[in-house]
């Protein structure tokens, strides 16, 4: 990024080497710490059944139901230690509980705090300002697994943000503290398209991060 170094000397980056989504704000830094420290890439482990608020396995052998991945279970376990709500056990079993949160936050989600956002500069914005915010998708097969990631707080470009959308946290078939939603999407098909097209949706929830 040049906009440091650039604005340090009194010049002005390129537009495309700007970041995108304003500066990471102080309560932006919060979030970015409580992510990084979920451990995530070690718990919510993709094969074994957990605990959905811990992640830790609970069962001696790997497989069997609920313990195919565990994307859903992580933004609810998240939400939680931050005092939102967001579908979760035991009103909904782990199983295709992706696809369940991503209607639950389309029907009931405003009634309980949660904000529709636009676009996926919105959202990536959002989170910068310390906002929790959820992106989703819901598999149009309802028999088949969606996704469900947490924005993480970046200070990525907008050519960067146009090609492989918002930074986030999530576990799934792949489980990473910062990872691109291309990527961490990309088991799910039309759901990020460059330049934000795809079948993505995002949801944000002010947090009371305190002093």
């Amino acid at each position: 990024m040049c906009w440091w170094l650039f604005t340090l000397l009194g010049l002005s980056c390129a537009p495309d080497l700007q970041p995108c989504c304003g500066p990471i704000t102080p309560q932006g830094h919060q979030l970015e710490q409580f992510l990084d420290s979920s451990d995530v890439d070690h718990l919510w482990r993709a094969g074994w059944h957990v605990d959905w608020q811990t992640g830790a396995v609970n069962r001696e052998e790997p497989g069997g139901p609920e313990a195919r991945t565990h994307c859903s279970a992580f933004v609810a376990a998240m939400a939680d230690r931050v005092h939102i709500y967001v579908l979760r056990p035991p009103q909904h079993k782990q199983e295709l509980l992706a696809n369940a949160q991503m209607r639950w936050l389309r029907d009931q989600g405003v009634a309980a705090g949660w904000q529709p956002i636009a676009s996926a500069a919105a959202a990536q914005s959002a989170a910068n300002r310390g906002e929790l915010v959820l992106e989703a998708f819901e598999n149009p097969n309802p028999h088949r697994p969606g996704h469900i990631a947490i924005v993480h707080p970046s200070g990525k470009t907008r050519a960067e943000l146009d090609h492989d959308g918002p930074q986030e946290t999530q576990a799934g078939e792949q489980n990473a503290i910062s990872i691109t939603t291309a990527e961490g999407f990309r088991h799910h098909v039309g759901a990020w398209q460059t330049g934000g097209s795809g079948a993505l949706r995002y949801y944000a929830h002010a947090v009371n991060w305190g002093p």
